[in-house]
C-alpha cells in the first residue's frame, strides 16, 4: 500500500526529481561513490568545481579529483574502513586539496558519509571549497603582520627623530661656534649622513602610517598624466607604457606629491620585473565596494572608491615574495642596491590615505597592483591645502631680549633646544612637562612664545598646554614640535584649532623661521 501524504501519493519519479533537485541546488559539491571508489552520481556544482562535465566523472575512480599524494594513500584507507571499519574520515570533516581537470589544486574541506543500497555501501562526499577563506585568512594575516610592523617601525622612527635631532642640532652648534676648514668638513659629512638618516626615518614613517601628509582635492587622471613625461624619461624606450584613464573619475583626497612617488615606486618595481623590456599598463578607474565585491584585502570599507591599477608582463611574484612584499627592507634586489622600502611607503601611504592595496601576481605572467582611494562626492568640499608654506630663512640672532619657554621631555633633546634657541638670541625657560610648564607661567615666569612638544608623559599633552596658554595668556605665541606626523599623532588629541608644527628632526634653519614667522605676526599686527 502506498503512504499518502496530505491529498497526494508519493510517486517514485517525483522523489527522484525532488533528489535532482536538492543535488543541483546545493552550493557545494556532492559526489556519489561505491566500495571501489568508482563515481556514480555528482551534482552540478561538483562538475563546476573541478572542471568537468557529468559524463566525464560517473564512472571513473575518486582519484581524478584527487593530486597524486592524497590519491596514492586513498585505496589504503578505503581497504582499512571496509576490513576493519574503522572511521577514520567518515563522518568527520577535514581539510585538504583537490585538483581540477586542468591539473592545478585548490583548498577544499571534505567530510564523509555513509549508507548501505542493496546491501552495498556507498559513500557521500561533501566538498567546500576554501580559497575564498584561505585568501580571507592569509589577507587577515598580512594586515595584522603590516599592522604590527607599522607600530614597531612608527615608535622606533620616533626615537631615532630624537636622537637625529640632538646630533644634528649639536653638529650646526658647533660648526657655527668657529671651527677650521679641516673640522668643517668633517662635520659638514656627519651632518649630511645624518640627514640621510633623517630622510630614512621619513620613509619609515609613511610605511607605519605616520607621515605628515598635505592632501587635496585631486583627480587621480590629472596627477598621473603629471606625472607621465617624467615616467617615461625613467624607463626608456624598450619599455611601452600604455594608459586607461575613465573619463567620469570621481575625486579623491590625496597628498598629489606622495602619489606620484607612490606611482612612480610601483612603475620602478615592474621595470626591473620585466628585464630589458616589456609592457606596463597604468589604468583608473572608479569602483563600486558592496557585499558582492570579492577583494583580497578583508578589512576594507564598502563605498565608492577610485582605483589605480599598474600592472606588468614580467617575471611575476612567487607567493612567499607576495607573503613579504610589503614590509620595509624585504627585496628580491639586493644585486642591484634595492632598499626594500619603495612597496612599504605604497602601502603606508595608501593605507594613511584612507584606502587599501591589492597585489595579483603569477609566476612568470606578472603583477598587478591596485590602490584604492576612498572617493568624495561631487559636492564634497575641498579642504584647505595644508602643506606648510616656505618661510624665508632670517638672519642668526633673531631674538631682542624675548623669552621661549621650551617644554621636552627628552633631557637630551630639551638641552640642545635651549642652546639652540639661546644661539638665536632668546632668553630661554624650560620645562620637562606640560603640568611644569604650567606651573611656571601661574608663578610669574614671563615667556614670549611656547615652543612644546606634542607628546608627552602627565596630564597635560601639547594641545592641551597650548589650549591653557591662549586661553589664560594670549599674547604667548605658540609652536608645537614632534617626532610623529601632525595628521596622525592630533586625530587622537581633543583640539579646537590648528598650530603650526615643527617636525623632528629638524635643521636649526627650520627653527629660525618658524621662530621669525611667529615674531613677524606680532610686527603685521
Amino acid at each position: 500500500m502506498q503512504k499518502r501524504t496530505g491529498d497526494g501519493v508519493n510517486n517514485p519519479t517525483d522523489d527522484k526529481a525532488l533528489l535532482h533537485a536538492i543535488l543541483d541546488a546545493t552550493v557545494d559539491s556532492i559526489i556519489l561513490s561505491d566500495e571501489t571508489g568508482t563515481i556514480i552520481r555528482v551534482n552540478t556544482t561538483a562538475c563546476t568545481m573541478f572542471g568537468y562535465s557529468e559524463s566525464e566523472l560517473i564512472g571513473q575512480n575518486v582519484k581524478i579529483i584527487m593530486p597524486a599524494e592524497y590519491a596514492i594513500a586513498h585505496d589504503g584507507y578505503m581497504k582499512t574502513h571496509l576490513e576493519t571499519g574503522e572511521h577514520k574520515i567518515i563522518g568527520k570533516g577535514r581539510d585538504l586539496e583537490g585538483q581540477i581537470k586542468d591539473g592545478k589544486t585548490f583548498p577544499l574541506h571534505l567530510s564523509v558519509g555513509r549508507t548501505e543500497i542493496g546491501g552495498k555501501p556507498v559513500f557521500v562526499s561533501i566538498l567546500h571549497d576554501l580559497t575564498q577563506r584561505k585568501a580571507a585568512q592569509a589577507a587577515l594575516a598580512r594586515s595584522q603582520r603590516l599592522d604590527a610592523i607599522g607600530q614597531m617601525t612608527g615608535g622606533v622612527a620616533h626615537d631615532f627623530n630624537n636622537l637625529l635631532t640632538v646630533v644634528i642640532g649639536n653638529l650646526e652648534l658647533l660648526e657655527m661656534r668657529g671651527v677650521g676648514a679641516n673640522q668643517r668638513a668633517l662635520i659638514r659629512d656627519a651632518l649630511d649622513a645624518a640627514q640621510l638618516g633623517a630622510d630614512l626615518t621619513s620613509r619609515l614613517m609613511i610605511f607605519a602610517r605616520k607621515s605628515n601628509l598635505a592632501p587635496i582635492r585631486s583627480d587621480l587622471r590629472e596627477v598621473c598624466e603629471d606625472a607621465l613625461a617624467i615616467l617615461k624619461r625613467t624607463l626608456g624606450s624598450p619599455f611601452i607604457i600604455k594608459i586607461d584613464f575613465a573619463d567620469d573619475l570621481k575625486p579623491v583626497m590625496i597628498d598629489p606629491v606622495q602619489f606620484q612617488s607612490a606611482l612612480m615606486n610601483l612603475a620602478l618595481n615592474a621595470r626591473d620585473a620585466m628585464g630589458d623590456k616589456g609592457e606596463l599598463l597604468i589604468s583608473v578607474t572608479n569602483v563600486s565596494i558592496d557585499d558582492s565585491y570579492m577583494a583580497q584585502e578583508i578589512d576594507i570599507k564598502p563605498g565608492e572608491y577610485v582605483r589605480l591599477s599598474v600592472s606588468d608582463d614580467g617575471d611575476g611574484m612567487s607567493p612567499e615574495t607576495q607573503k613579504h612584499a610589503f614590509e620595509p627592507f624585504f627585496t628580491t634586489k639586493t644585486d642591484s642596491g634595492g632598499t626594500g622600502l619603495g612597496l612599504a611607503m605604497v602601502h603606508g601611504f595608501v593605507r594613511q590615505s584612507g584606502g587599501h592595496v591589492t597585489l595579483y601576481s603569477e609566476p612568470g605572467l606578472g603583477t598587478s597592483i591596485g590602490l584604492y582611494f576612498p572617493a568624495l562626492s561631487q559636492s564634497a568640499e575641498a579642504l584647505p591645502d595644508t602643506a606648510p608654506k616656505s618661510i624665508v630663512p632670517g638672519r642668526r640672532a633673531l631674538g631682542r631680549g624675548e623669552t621661549v619657554l621650551v617644554v621636552e621631555d627628552n633631557p637630551k633633546v630639551r638641552k640642545l633646544t635651549v642652546e639652540r634657541i639661546r644661539d638665536l638670541g632668546f632668553d630661554v625657560e624650560a620645562a620637562e612637562n606640560g603640568e611644569d610648564a604650567y606651573a611656571m607661567l601661574k608663578s610669574g615666569v614671563q615667556a614670549d612664545i611656547l615652543f612644546s612638544d606634542l607628546v608627552m608623559p602627565g596630564a597635560l599633552n601639547g594641545y592641551d598646554l597650548a589650549a591653557k596658554v591662549n586661553a589664560e595668556y594670549p599674547n604667548v605665541k605658540v609652536l608645537l614640535t614632534s617626532g610623529y606626523a601632525s595628521d596622525v599623532v592630533t586625530s587622537g588629541m581633543a583640539h579646537d584649532r590648528l598650530y603650526d608644527i615643527l617636525h623632528k628632526p629638524y635643521r636649526q634653519s627650520d627653527l629660525a623661521n618658524r621662530l621669525q614667522a611667529l615674531l613677524a605676526e606680532d610686527s603685521d599686527g
